[in-house]
């Protein structure tokens, strides 16, 4: 015999970081349940190939949601120092900000795993370890149909379920997809120096590569790759790669020491062509991914959950389609302008022509001697 069906007002399907934190946030307010078929583990000592660089507005939300807590090993990013391939360079100071930092970095399994203790320990959401199978769609209530056999009934259903993301196929929306033709190499590294709290970030001709900060001397990186150098480097001994990374950063911790092995993921921008129907609203990645360059696409999906959770606040009907087209519009200007921007830089570096080689350059250059562009770019980046 299957259990009893569940009925709340919000199912939230994905218990990622935006769907975790999201639950967290909305069940002061509504019955929420969060369905994720493969919650967090407790975390080992080895460290997670999953960086994310954190804006302080989102980890301002964090903190008060009882999430940013242990086991994070978080590390703060004090100054930003980004290199054109041809002298360019421009410099961002969170003491010249007038900022106690710029970001946070920290591993995505741990933030996982604090956001989950958060909704267990506080006790609102009901988590749900399964996946669902089906979805009816109804006029005021909508039903998810698990894989263990229960029923969920729910006014607002929310995808948070990635870029492949299942319940947005489930409501038939399709994706604007533009392949960049690269992936992302990730790994963790030791280093000879410390790090002082300094991200970097290369601009070359075949791709991008950033260096972020760990706790201790450790980094994280992410090098956007042409897809044609991906198996060379993902094949390279951990000594041989570890030589070809710091020579790419001019050496500047010393020689690194590769912590956990390369791995790579494709790096594309999708846009779901809507993000919200009566009943139903996608966040994070299930509505939008962005180019890695500038490190944004988390926020991107925490900014969705703050807003999201601000209009919804006052109660009532959480299905209420003025209320999410309301949301989506507020959120377009700032995704578009996400997408704009990495996409459009990633165009513009990884190219052969020579006076677009002397624009992107000196527009490091310019930008770094002008203050206020640069204080304005630092407001952008730190909400």
């Amino acid at each position: 015999m299957s259990e009893q069906p569940v009925h709340v007002d919000i199912a939230i399907v994905g218990g990622g970081l935006t769907g975790t934190a999201l639950a967290l946030a909305l069940s002061g307010t509504y019955r929420v349940a969060l369905l994720e078929p493969q919650p967090p583990k407790p975390p080992t000592a080895d460290w997670d190939s999953r960086i994310y660089a954190f804006s302080p507005g989102n980890v301002a939300w964090l903190r008060a949601l009882g999430a940013w807590q242990a086991p994070l090993r978080a590390q703060p990013v004090l100054e930003m120092r980004i290199r054109g391939d041809a002298g360019g360079q421009l410099t961002m100071d969170a003491l010249d900000a007038g900022l106690p930092e710029l970001a946070w970095i920290a591993e995505n399994g741990r933030l996982q795993y604090a956001l989950w203790q958060a909704a267990r320990d506080q006790g609102r959401v009901s988590l749900i370890e399964a996946a669902a199978e089906a979805v009816a769609w109804g006029e005021q209530t909508h039903t998810l149909l698990l894989a263990d056999g229960r029923r969920i009934f729910a006014r607002l259903l929310v995808g948070a379920d990635g870029a492949h993301s299942w319940l947005r196929r489930q409501a038939c929306i399709a994706v604007d997809e533009e392949d960049y033709d690269q992936s992302g190499v990730v790994a963790n590294f030791e280093t000879e120096r410390p790090h002082r709290g300094i991200a970097y970030q290369w601009f070359y001709r075949d791709g991008v590569l950033a260096w972020l900060p760990l706790p201790g001397r450790r980094i994280s990186i992410v090098w956007s790759s042409r897809n044609q150098d991906v198996p060379e480097r993902l094949a390279m001994t951990a000594e041989d790669f570890s030589e070809r990374v710091a020579k790419a950063g001019g050496h500047a911790l010393g020689a690194l020491r590769l912590l956990t092995p390369q791995a790579a993921f494709p790096l594309k921008r999708r846009r779901a062509r809507a993000w919200v129907r009566p009943g139903l609203v996608l966040v994070g990645d299930a509505a939008h991914t962005v180019h890695p360059l500038a490190g944004q696409g988390v926020n991107l999906g925490f900014r969705d959950g703050r807003l999201l959770a601000k209009m919804l606040a006052g109660g009532g009907n959480p299905g209420d389609i003025g209320r999410l087209e309301a949301y989506a519009l507020r959120r377009v200007e700032d995704v578009a302008s996400m997408q704009f921007a990495t996409g459009g830089l990633k165009k513009l570096f990884n190219n052969d022509y020579p006076a677009l080689a002397w624009l992107r350059n000196a527009g490091l250059t310019l930008t770094d001697r002008q203050e206020w562009l640069k204080q304005a770019l630092v407001r952008h980046a730190v909400r």
